[in-house]
């Protein structure tokens, strides 16, 4: 894993809560879930095939 990964998973952190906050300010809260889901979404498909990695690896070391 990569420096650069953290970086990106903390941008879009920051950007989906301030995303979050202007849009439930505004009163719009069901954008506001819908920012949250797609930041969500979007920060999974990169850790996705990291995690599979992790459980390749485990179940070399234990041969399962």
């Amino acid at each position: 894993m990569s420096v650069s990964l953290i970086f990106k998973i903390a941008a879009v952190g920051i950007l989906v809560t301030i995303l979050g906050q202007v849009l439930k300010h505004s009163g719009r809260e069901e954008h506001a879930f819908m920012v949250s889901l797609a930041g969500l979404l979007l920060v999974l498909s990169w850790i996705v095939p990291y995690i599979y990695e992790l459980f390749q690896t485990i179940q070399a070391l234990f041969s399962l």
